[in-house]
């Protein structure tokens, strides 16, 4: 298995039928294609992500609405990976290692699509709340949190890129404070009394859920990318964190 996650490319062998070999290398392209359209997508969704946080901040109605602007295309760009891969599956039959890897690739860019719609949530509430401002405190923890989600995502995304199997296993160690920053903010909430910054606090709040539940489906990439890497599932046990959402309705994703 080569480091891209795919099988190595077979010598050929004698008396091969030139369009044999022809279309074996083109399904070796697919699969290359195929892997760096879904880091593509990774790479938008972390832009959306990092984009809806500053909007959020900074109370920016333009580049909310840039971010909600574009989600559709992340949409139609993960269905079509989805659809790609099971046109390869149909047309090539791949087996063992090439197929696993079609089948993850589906998996990744599912929640990739999954987190870029948390991102469109996060924008949102951007344009909620961008005609008010709230306690300081609350924007430096969106803040901290934003930057751990990105470094999150960041090393998902270059563990793809490398099958880089330690550092897919290092992703619920960097998730770990992100959690420990959303616990924070009921603790800030208690420090509110008008009814107006209690209705502020509560899209900030859904906003610090939706960057948790980004940095969750990162993790789970990493796991499912531990999978690919070594063809055997090693499910991530984290006490301290809540069985995650697999439904649309689950806090977090159901505001889309």
């Amino acid at each position: 298995m080569d480091r891209s996650g795919c099988c190595r490319k077979p010598a050929h062998m004698p008396g091969m039928p030139k369009d044999a070999i022809a279309m074996r290398e083109n399904f070796r392209q697919e699969l290359k294609d195929s892997r760096a359209e879904v880091l593509s997508i990774g790479r938008a969704v972390m832009s959306q992500t990092q984009d809806s946080v500053k909007a959020l901040i900074e109370g920016d109605l333009e580049l909310a609405e840039r971010v909600i602007g574009k989600d559709d295309d992340i949409d139609r760009r993960t269905l079509a990976v989805e659809e790609h891969s099971i046109e390869i599956i149909a047309t090539q039959f791949p087996v063992a290692r090439d197929l696993r890897l079609l089948h993850s690739l589906t998996y990744i860019s599912m929640h990739l699509e999954r987190m870029g719609d948390l991102a469109l949530n996060i924008a949102k509430a951007a344009r909620r709340t961008a005609d008010r401002r709230g306690p300081q405190t609350l924007y430096d923890l969106i803040q901290a949190q934003g930057n751990l989600v990105h470094r999150v995502l960041e090393a998902c995304l270059e563990a793809l890129e490398t099958s880089d199997l330690e550092l897919a296993r290092k992703l619920p160690e960097l998730d770990e404070p992100i959690d420990h920053l959303f616990k924070q903010f009921f603790r800030e909430l208690a420090r509110l009394h008008s009814e107006e910054d209690i209705e502020w606090a509560s899209s900030m709040v859904l906003a610090a859920r939706y960057l948790e539940r980004i940095a969750d489906n990162a993790v789970d990439i990493g796991e499912r990318l531990q999978y690919l890497l070594t063809g055997t599932f090693e499910p991530i046990v984290e006490e301290s964190r809540e069985p995650r959402a697999t439904s649309g309705t689950a806090l977090g994703a159901g505001e889309k």
